[in-house]
Formats: C-alpha cells, sequence, structure tokens
C-alpha cells in the first residue's frame, strides 16, 4: 500500500456509481420497458414503469458532486442560509475509481483503506417504485445483481465487498437470489430498511413468514446491511402536506427531515418486537448511513416496554439489540457516546464515500477518535467490520 496508517481500516460504508446498463443489461427482453433512461429538457433522466423519478437528479453519474463536498456544513451548519447547490460546489466528471473495482483498489491503497462495503448508489430508488408489482421487483433487482457481479464482484480480491440487493415480496424468490449471490462470493447483502409490500400488503419481514428467508441467511453466515433507502416513509409526510411527491434527498424538507430515521428506527424495533432476532440470535445485521440519533430513544423505548410487557418479549430487548445490531454513524456523530449505547464492539466507521454529505480523505476520521482508546480505535476502524467479514 502507498500509505499507512496506524490503524488497518475496513470502510462500512463506500458507494460505487451505476452506469447507465446496470439495471438493463440483463433485464429479460419481455422487461425491457420497465426501466428506461429519457431525456427530459436535454437532461438524462431514469424511468420507472414510464414513471420519471427525480429521486437521483442526475441518475448517469458522468457528473457528480466532489467527495466530501458537504463537510463544512456537516461540521458547522449553514448559518448563511446557503442552498444546495451553492453548498456543494462545483461538480466533477466521474473518474474510474468511481465505477471500476481495479482503480478503486489502487485509490484505496491511495487513501489508506485496506477493506470496504461497496454499496450501490441509484439502486436506493428502485423498490419504492415497484412496490405495487413483486414479481418485477425480483427480476429486476436480479439483473442489478448480475450487473454488480460481472462489473465489480461481490468479493473483489477479498478487500471490496460490493453487496448485491435482496428484494423480499416472495421469500422464495428472495431465497433462491440469496444462493445466487452466495454462490458467487457474496459475504454482504442490502436489505432495504422498509416494510415489505408483498401480493397480501405491506408485512414487516420480521414476522414468522419470512423466518425461512432468515434461517437461510444464518446458514450462510452473511452479512446484513440495512443502508438508507427510500423506503416510502414520504406516504406518511405526504399526509401531512397534502401532496403526492416522492422523496426527494437533494430538496431538502425540514418537515420530512425530522422524521428521516424513523424507518430505521421502525426496522431495528421489530426485528426485536417481532422476534426475528430471538428466533435467529446468530444473525449479523449492520445498520449504515442512518445515523445513530433513533438509537437512545430506542434504547429508551424498550426498557420501559419491557419494565410494562415483559411478557410480549422473547428476551429483554436492550440485551437483544447490543447483541445482534451494529451501527455506523454518521461521520459527525460522536463515536465515544454510541459506543457508550451499543458497546464499542458494536460501532462500525463508514465515510460515505465518495458522496459529497461524506469524508473527502475517509482515513482523516482517525484524528477524530481522540476521546477513545487504540484499542477502541482499532475496533470501530476496522476490527469489528474484521470479525463481521472475516477473511
Amino acid at each position: 500500500m502507498s500509505f499507512s496508517q496506524p490503524f488497518a481500516i475496513f470502510d462500512a460504508d463506500n458507494h460505487m456509481y451505476e452506469t447507465e446498463e446496470a439495471f438493463t443489461k440483463f433485464l429479460p427482453e419481455q422487461f425491457k420497458g420497465a426501466i428506461r433512461y429519457v431525456q427530459v429538457d436535454g437532461r438524462t433522466k431514469i424511468a420507472v414503469r414510464g414513471q420519471i423519478s427525480e429521486y437521483i437528479p442526475n441518475p448517469t453519474f458522468e457528473v457528480v458532486a466532489r467527495p466530501g463536498a458537504q463537510e463544512d456544513y456537516f461540521r458547522h451548519g449553514n448559518p448563511e442560509g446557503k442552498s444546495f447547490r451553492e453548498i456543494v460546489g462545483k461538480p466533477m466528471r466521474s473518474i474510474p475509481a468511481f465505477r471500476d473495482p481495479a482503480a478503486r483498489l489502487a485509490l484505496m491503497d491511495e487513501q489508506g483503506i485496506d477493506r470496504s462495503l461497496m454499496f450501490p448508489t441509484l439502486a436506493s430508488l428502485l423498490e419504492e417504485r415497484m412496490r405495487d408489482d413483486p414479481e418485477l421487483t425480483h427480476v429486476v433487482i436480479h439483473a442489478l445483481n448480475e450487473w454488480m457481479h460481472e462489473t465489480w464482484s461481490f468479493n473483489y480480491e477479498n478487500r471490496i465487498f460490493s453487496t448485491p440487493v435482496i428484494t423480499l415480496p416472495i421469500v422464495e424468490k428472495a431465497i433462491a437470489e440469496l444462493d445466487w449471490c452466495v454462490e458467487r462470493g457474496a459475504r454482504a447483502v442490502l436489505i432495504r430498511p422498509a416494510p415489505v409490500p408483498t401480493h397480501g400488503g405491506s408485512r414487516s419481514f420480521a414476522l414468522p413468514e419470512f423466518d425461512p428467508f432468515w434461517k437461510r441467511v444464518v446458514e450462510t453466515g452473511v452479512l446484513v446491511a440495512m443502508h438508507s433507502s427510500d423506503s416510502g416513509y414520504s406516504r406518511y409526510a405526504n399526509d401531512w402536506e397534502g401532496s403526492g411527491r416522492e422523496y426527494l434527498p437533494f430538496q431538502p424538507n425540514v418537515f420530512r427531515m425530522i422524521g428521516q430515521w424513523r424507518p430505521i428506527e421502525d426496522t431495528v424495533a421489530s426485528l426485536i418486537c417481532h422476534g426475528t432476532l430471538s428466533r435467529f440470535p446468530e444473525l449479523k445485521i449492520a445498520v449504515i448511513e442512518n445515523g445513530a440519533s433513533w438509537v437512545a430513544p430506542l434504547l429508551k423505548n424498550l426498557r420501559d416496554l419491557y419494565k410494562k410487557h415483559p411478557h410480549q418479549f422473547a428476551e429483554e430487548p436492550v440485551t437483544v439489540l447490543r447483541r445482534n445490531i451494529h451501527v455506523s454513524p454518521f461521520w459527525e456523530e460522536d463515536m465515544a457516546v454510541l459506543s457508550g449505547l451499543l458497546g464499542v464492539e458494536r460501532v462500525l466507521f463508514g465515510s460515505d464515500y465518495p458522496h459529497p454529505e461524506g469524508l473527502a480523505d475517509p482515513a482523516s476520521y482517525v484524528n477524530a477518535l481522540k476521546d477513545l482508546s487504540d484499542e477502541d480505535k482499532a475496533k470501530i476502524l476496522g476490527g469489528n467490520m474484521d470479525r463481521l467479514i472475516p477473511v
């Protein structure tokens, strides 16, 4: 490696930028119209089932915001009331390291990053926009996974672990997709933190009907990553605001931001209250890029509910959360405080590179851990992920 760090770093939150063929190259002919790229006033947009989405304003990623462009905003706020465009500043053209694993590995060497989880970016919009068609959802997600495997592989030189998506509406298909991915080297999979839109209506994936899937996850030993995405909660905000708009992460709305992390809080609460983590205590769950502001309130609520209704829990719930749930918070949050809530073994470092809200220099985060011992720094920066994905 061309750059040395005092600690081995396993970055739990890195991203690729998908190419236009990511959703279409392996899509069967009869489904070709489900995903299209269209021109609107000279700009390329993505259309899912004929509906143009603005969720990602530039879905080609030919031009992107610079990595870490919002660092000052997240460190110090926005006292001048700048617009999002002013905060992000001048964009850049995508470089090979955003698109190709060999180039990314060379960049990781320069950055001093040993290993990384590699998440897709545009994939975060797919499932919500196909929620009323479970069969199509499974077909499109598999096409994406085929592209990801061909382009990035699921395990590139034991250093880049790309996360294929597993969608859950049809349990048997989810199990088949999981097996397909694991057979091709997947060490981690990506599951949307949201209710599952099944043929019978929305359901929590923590209910017993999904147990065959979780049983297979445990048998494979794969890590389940739950990264922030469009979880569909804009429906509830729309009820308040009288609108039908889709969730637009790059157009901040303070009312919607109040409950921005409710999906992950509900997800973790469901995994505990509906018993999945007690029926499958060996499940490894990593919550990525959902912040940590929800952790303390959820722990408080679980303690209170257990005090009043212990018979409704299979186990003491706080113990369950601290056993199964690992959290990679936002880089600007206090890792020492989170370590006190969960235990340092459950805290993961993630830079969100190369997104603008992430860190331009991921390894620089070492300097932010001054309130922790060297032993705890080593765990957070890489040791905990090494335990979750051993080589």
